[in-house]
């Protein structure tokens, strides 16, 4: 299978310094959190979860809606020949979402794992990294149109001017992600893989080198095809843009819960704003903190109380633990039994 590593800042006799760029991040989002927490009264917040109760459940169990579509859109990606199933695939994706929701891996962590897991499966290595690759691509490429359709809808309400000092805020940070893919996705046309290899010659061991340098080619050649797939590429788009579209019923229910519902539209605006700010602190694990302020302060925007963007925030967060932990286990539990098997346990 084509290595892939985390990107690291590793000495020959420290610890990476990216561990603990993560575990500030995390401690900065957390004092975040007790903050927002303590200022919109803690008493209130907890009244807001407590109304939501048992419903939390439910709520969490609506997320599997729009992960199968992003589970559709990666299966787009990958060969007809050598796809895994619906239901397989499917499985993987939850252990995918749940390593970058709960562990601090920068939201990549457990796309590398993914593209392990599916060539276990039996997908060739190559193609297994570069629907990997491609599928993430897709999913920023496809977020942000989904944080410029909540910004357009936004723009079309009778809103006072702090709307438009939010916007100009949340729009920059659009810009810039867009230029970082576009460079991102010419990168990966210009062979990526094979360049890697080139510029991993004076940092890491030869070995490693050599095993990355045989797929290198092959990888990079999956990526391209990947994206010259015609119809079933533009199917990937839309089926994750319709998973992103599918987040906003969270909101929405979180809301009807709470005996204060909103219309479609509002939800939606929620979702993808709240979705592009997580999206650009992904150096924060699981964007504690951030995904909470966004919401307070997107929620602003409609008269909601910050104990009730809280709330929708927190219901996200007993989310992944209700749907997180289980997959992590189960990915514990793959990799044991994997482990065991190749040593002939």
């Amino acid at each position: 299978m084509a290595r892939l590593f985390l990107p690291r800042s590793v000495s020959s006799r420290g610890e990476p310094t990216i561990t603990v760029s993560f575990i500030i991040a995390g401690l900065f989002g957390l004092a975040l959190v007790i903050c927002l927490i303590a200022y919109s009264g803690a008493g209130e917040v907890a009244n807001a979860m407590l109304v939501i109760g048992w419903w939390l459940v439910p709520i969490a169990a609506y997320h599997i809606i729009p992960m199968l579509f992003s589970t559709l859109s990666w299966r787009e990606l990958l060969p007809p020949a050598n796809r895994p199933g619906v239901v397989s695939i499917t499985w993987i994706r939850w252990i995918r979402e749940s390593i970058n929701s709960l562990l601090p891996v920068a939201n990549i962590g457990g796309d590398i794992a993914s593209a392990r897991l599916i060539h276990l499966r039996g997908v060739p290595g190559s193609q297994a990294t570069a629907s990997m690759v491609v599928d993430t691509t897709v999913g920023v490429v496809t977020q942000l149109a989904f944080v410029m359709a909540g910004a357009t809808l936004l723009l079309l309400r009778p809103t006072g001017h702090a709307a438009f000092e939010v916007l100009a805020g949340v729009l920059s940070g659009v810009g810039t992600l867009v230029v970082a893919v576009a460079a991102f996705v010419l990168l990966q046309h210009k062979d990526m893989f094979a360049r890697f290899v080139r510029l991993a010659r004076s940092t890491l061991p030869e070995k490693w080198v050599y095993q990355f340098e045989e797929n290198s080619s092959a990888t990079d050649d999956a990526v391209v095809r990947a994206y010259r797939s015609g119809p079933a590429f533009w199917r990937a788009n839309l089926f994750r843009f319709i998973g992103w579209v599918g987040g906003a019923g969270e909101v929405w229910l979180v809301m009807w819960c709470l005996g204060q519902p909103i219309g479609a539209a509002d939800a939606f605006i929620l979702e993808s704003l709240s979705s592009g700010v997580r999206a650009a602190a992904f150096m924060v694990p699981a964007a504690i903190g951030v995904q909470e302020g966004g919401l307070v302060l997107f929620g602003a925007l409609f008269g909601l109380p910050a104990e009730i963007g809280l709330a929708i925030s927190l219901s996200k967060r007993v989310r992944e633990l209700l749907l997180g932990l289980p997959g992590l286990f189960f990915w514990y539990w793959l990799e044991a039994h994997y482990l065991l098997r190749r040593n002939g346990g």
